[in-house]
């Protein structure tokens, strides 16, 4: 088994103070068969009080309201993550898999795992993209998701920043490149096209000396989940051709980015905000200690330093912005 210590960081700076802040956060690892999450905690400055609830996804949210006037809001999650090793991913399932496939759905509840949702919609660009790619209905479904995982890597450059975070996927195939976001919701509306039931997951992979992966190391990440025969359940790594195994670390399950944004909120104010987000995932084969403090970087610590600064001036309660954090 391993285990992971991870930090996250968001800091929102507004150009003029802002006179409220009301945030969720969806930071929390979560907790299952796989992947137990053995502490927690959150830090925002202004000092506030944090609240907790799950979303109808199971989801761990905690939320908070800043009423005081601040120019900055900085976020800091901690958490201690136990994964336990995981059978190996087959390469293929038996010939009748389509239809036991098709037997869980009308089973089961997935409904929405299968229907078009915010950031994944059959456009005319992806229907041409399933089929460039091949994308139909055969062999069985696990090899058919298999390559698919394969050929979106290849399809795609990973390119920082190249989309937005409300960007249509319509940008990413038409530019061929993305970020991991991007890549998550192809394959999704991809496959829930040919009736196979797919969703979102917003966490962290590790990357460990001898890994390399092509997404950036000190951000948030996201792959895709498959409902699959006997497996449940089964991740796929895209943006970095991989099954998603022990390294990859869950915070949040939805439809797509539109349900788990790590950070979502709106302020009181008129102004523009800079987003800065820092990520850093240590591992170790055996537990630290629960009460250990991980080492603070230089810049984290100046930036929650003047985070605790009073803002320069008061402006008045003009409009209301939302925010949202690109992975």
């Amino acid at each position: 088994m391993n285990f992971y210590s991870i930090r996250h960081l968001t800091r929102f700076r507004y150009r003029h103070p802002v006179s409220e802040s009301i945030m969720e956060v969806r930071m929390h690892p979560r907790s299952d068969s796989s992947q137990h999450c053995l502490s927690f905690s959150l830090s925002v400055s202004p000092r506030c009080r944090v609240f907790s609830y799950r979303d109808q996804y199971g989801n761990n949210v905690q939320h908070f309201n800043i009423p005081g006037d601040h120019d900055q809001l900085v976020i800091v999650a901690e958490s201690l993550v136990e994964q336990q090793l995981q059978p190996e991913v087959p390469a293929f399932l038996a010939p009748e898999a389509w239809q036991m496939l098709d037997a869980m759905i009308a089973e089961g509840d997935y409904g929405e795992m299968l229907l078009p949702s915010t950031f994944a919609v059959p456009t005319p660009a992806l229907l041409a993209l399933a089929s460039e790619l091949d994308v139909v209905r055969r062999d069985d479904p696990l090899m058919v998701v298999h390559e698919l995982n394969k050929r979106l890597y290849r399809y795609f450059d990973y390119v920082p920043r190249s989309t937005r975070v409300d960007s249509p996927i319509d940008e990413a195939i038409a530019s061929r490149k993305g970020v991991c976001q991007d890549f998550a919701h192809t394959m999704i509306a991809l496959l829930r096209h040919i009736g196979i039931p797919a969703r979102y997951v917003s966490g962290y992979l590790y990357r460990g000396r001898e890994d390399h992966d092509r997404s950036t190391p000190d951000s948030s990440h996201a792959w895709v989940e498959v409902l699959m025969p006997h497996l449940n359940w089964v991740g796929f790594d895209p943006t970095n051709d991989l099954i998603a195994h022990h390294r990859h670390i869950r915070t949040a399950v939805g439809r797509d980015y539109a349900d788990v944004p790590p950070t979502h909120g709106i302020f009181r104010g008129k102004t523009e905000s800079d987003l800065y987000v820092a990520v850093q995932v240590d591992a170790s084969m055996e537990p630290p200690p629960l009460d250990r403090k991980l080492p603070i970087p230089e810049d984290w610590s100046v930036l929650v330093e003047r985070a605790q600064q009073p803002p320069e001036r008061v402006i008045p309660i003009l409009d209301i912005q939302q925010m949202q954090q690109q992975q």
